[in-house]
């Protein structure tokens, strides 16, 4: 195991709950673009979850928002779109009144059960943003992952920008575009990042992950074409300079003394590592560990540490970066709820690292109940 950056691997369960299988609810879905990512993913972590440990209650969100207890345990019915028509489903909710739990809906009758935890499966929007951690800080229910601000200023790339700064983190240089002056006078937004940088440039929506809405424009109609796009997916968006280098990136677990994987390093294969390199195409090559120097493996992992904490992050997050050719090391993003699927970096990276996927669950749990 990669040893930490001043940090232990958390171990155990919170006193009191050691000797009883844990009530687990893994959240997934959501009204978000990102939502076929969840049910990749959730299916991964649900496959995964120690059955002799957990009582696992599986909870769906739909596109149109409606909550679904999961009443299967054929988890490959969730990317296969199937799982909201299983016979033994119910409506289902979590209530915001402190220790009630998770509620399900049969005919007339409302069953009430215990959450010991909550592990949100939820990408994107309303699931990563700081949304459903805030309803479940309400409901008094420890969950997996970064709490409400964290999660919030995370999600934002122009704030996590703004911190990245004021930690001292180099990052790509960057404009904020948003919706309002974009309709007022295109053509002087568009000035301004001409003024600002050289083309190519990378545009994206201020709060989505995935590389959902992301574009790389080469030109002004590039330009329009790319801002066009990305403000459909948010009314902020970021313009930012092209930085030629190997896309580099870690995991990083813990709450108050977080540690970090071995570096990854990912060959889109394409343009750039886009969401269908992500998640539909094979094009995307992998190295565990990355091909740069144990000197610079070093640094990336001191510095996702770094940016971790400036965030106020707890749990988990994965940390993106850049290697340039002279070894120049550039933050790029950060991600709280990253992908789980079978081909996700976060959880091969901690394989890597000596963590099976099976016990970094494990860990995750822990540490929400130690939060």
């Amino acid at each position: 195991m990669i040893c930490p950056v001043g940090a232990t691997r958390p171990r155990g369960r919170k006193e009191g709950l050691s000797l009883k299988k844990l009530s687990v609810c893994v959240l997934f879905g959501g009204v978000s673009p990102e939502h076929e990512v969840s049910l990749r993913s959730a299916e991964s972590v649900l496959n995964n979850l120690d059955k002799q440990k957990y009582n696992i209650f599986p909870v769906g969100i739909t596109k149109d928002g409606d909550w679904i207890l999961f009443g299967g345990d054929d988890y490959a019915m969730l990317p296969a779109g199937t799982w909201q028509d299983h016979p033994n489903n119910r409506r289902a909710a979590i209530s915001p009144v402190h220790g009630q739990g998770l509620l399900s809906f049969e005919n007339d009758c409302v069953v009430r059960e215990r959450i010991d935890v909550v592990f949100p499966v939820l990408h994107g929007e309303n699931g990563e943003d700081g949304s459903m951690q805030g309803l479940l800080q309400i409901a008094g229910i420890p969950y997996v992952g970064p709490h409400v601000a964290a999660s919030a200023a995370c999600m934002d790339k122009t704030i996590t920008k703004l911190i990245a700064d004021h930690a001292g983190v180099r990052q790509a240089a960057w404009r904020l575009v948003t919706a309002a002056e974009f309709a007022r006078n295109a053509d002087a937004v568009m000035d301004g990042v001409e003024g600002q940088f050289a083309y190519p440039v990378f545009v994206k929506p201020a709060g989505t992950g995935s590389s959902v809405g992301v574009s790389k424009a080469r030109d002004r109609e590039g330009l329009e074409q790319a801002l066009t796009a990305a403000l459909k997916y948010d009314c902020k968006v970021l313009v930012e300079e092209f930085i030629d280098g190997q896309e580099v990136e870690v995991a990083v677990l813990g709450n108050d003394n977080p540690f970090a994987s071995v570096c990854g390093e990912i060959d889109s294969g394409a343009e750039f590592y886009d969401y269908d390199a992500k998640y539909i195409s094979d094009c995307a090559h992998l190295y565990i560990p990355a091909r740069i120097s144990e000197q610079t493996a070093e640094q990336v992992r001191e510095l996702a540490v770094r940016v971790y904490r400036a965030m106020g992050c707890r749990g988990l997050s994965r940390v993106d970066f850049f290697v340039k050719s002279d070894g120049e090391v550039v933050f790029n993003e950060i991600n709280t709820i990253p992908g789980f699927t079978s081909i996700s970096m976060y959880p091969k990276l901690f394989e890597a690292s000596g963590i099976p996927y099976s016990e970094l669950l494990d860990d995750l749990i822990a540490l929400a109940l130690e939060a």
